[in-house]
């Protein structure tokens, strides 16, 4: 026996699968922005890489793996 699924929701999961990705995007773009902020502030690097880990940065604007 297969399930070939509902073709109704196609178009809605689709739509999801795209809204999640412009999402995604945009969360990249925001952690890049707030890390070249942070590196703009610190005083050296240590206080660069310290301020990037309370933000739940690396120093490449990804989040931090937990």
């Amino acid at each position: 026996m297969t399930w070939t699924g509902d073709p109704s929701h196609a178009d809605e999961t689709g739509r999801f699968a795209a809204a999640q990705a412009v999402a995604a995007a945009e969360s990249d773009l925001q952690h890049r922005r707030a890390a070249r902020v942070v590196a703009g502030r610190a005083t050296d690097a240590a206080d660069c890489a310290e301020m990037l880990a309370m933000l739940g940065l690396t120093g490449r604007g990804e989040p931090v793996a937990r």
